[in-house]
């Protein structure tokens, strides 16, 4: 191995030269983006020595191959036209789904997902929590005698919320236990349950103070859902386009016609 000093390159700086040939930088990180998930969370200069030792050692060892003729080996032209077609095939992919996915397309999904949405609401409400479903029905009794819900929550609910007058803020249908939630969704604004709701946490009297349309989600929370999803529909439709195109005859697998 000859080291010399390696001329860098701003952005691919040389790391090593051997036998008059030069090592990247991006060679190193090609074999550090290939191991394990867990070697993988290691800084890449942590790990820099060891790796470039193994690329060092690969451009050896493939060196001395050619110089063995091995590289017309049967075998190894078979395994390199099979490695050729599965980069091919890649970077076809790849190329077709960058130009496939711009900013604009992503966009007009995002429209077309939350226009074919279902509406959905949100709903403001404040509950008190107690422990017996007795509890929970002489504050509904004092409620409707004038008792203000705000401040009974404050005094009788053992919920977290009790410190904030009971209040739970806006929910949707989903967010809360389904007993709780399918109560609460039923009552108008300025409502209160008539009975009291019983769930996992106790007995709960609640008071609906607001509902509203749900936003839709915003666009940079779905957009690698919706990347991965278009990515996914535009491979799979080149695929198709060039299997339309090709002429291709199947046969069973001992080789007899389909």
């Amino acid at each position: 191995v000859l080291m010399l000093t390696p001329a860098r390159a701003a952005d691919d700086p040389v790391v090593a030269i051997v036998d008059g040939t030069n090592i990247h930088l991006s060679e190193v990180e090609r074999i550090h983006s290939q191991l394990p998930e867990q070697y993988r969370a290691y800084p890449l200069q942590m790990l820099f020595p060891d790796l470039l030792d193994m690329v060092v050692d690969r451009r050896i060892a493939a060196a001395a191959a050619r110089k063995q003729g091995l590289a017309n080996d049967p075998e190894v032209k078979a395994t390199l036209a099979r490695v050729e077609e599965d980069v091919l095939q890649r970077v076809l992919l790849t190329r077709h789904i960058e130009t496939t996915l711009t900013d604009d397309s992503l966009k007009a999904r995002y429209d077309k997902m939350v226009a074919d949405m279902p509406a959905s609401e949100l709903v403001h409400a404040r509950h008190i929590l107690v422990d017996s479903e007795a509890e929970a029905k002489r504050a509904i009794d004092d409620i409707k005698k004038g008792a203000d819900f705000a401040k009974l929550a404050e005094e009788r609910s053992t919920g977290p919320s009790k410190s904030k007058g009971g209040d739970l803020g806006y929910f949707g249908q989903g967010e809360m236990v389904p007993e709780f939630a399918d109560a609460a969704f039923k009552l108008k604004p300025g409502e209160i349950t008539e009975q009291p709701v019983q769930t996992q946490f106790g007995w709960h009297v609640i008071k609906v103070e607001d509902r509203r349309a749900a936003p839709p989600a915003d666009f940079d929370d779905v957009r690698e859902k919706l990347t991965a999803e278009m990515a996914q529909e535009a491979g799979a439709a080149l695929a198709a386009e060039l299997r339309s195109k090709a002429v291709i005859v199947l046969y069973n697998s001992d080789g007899s016609p389909r």
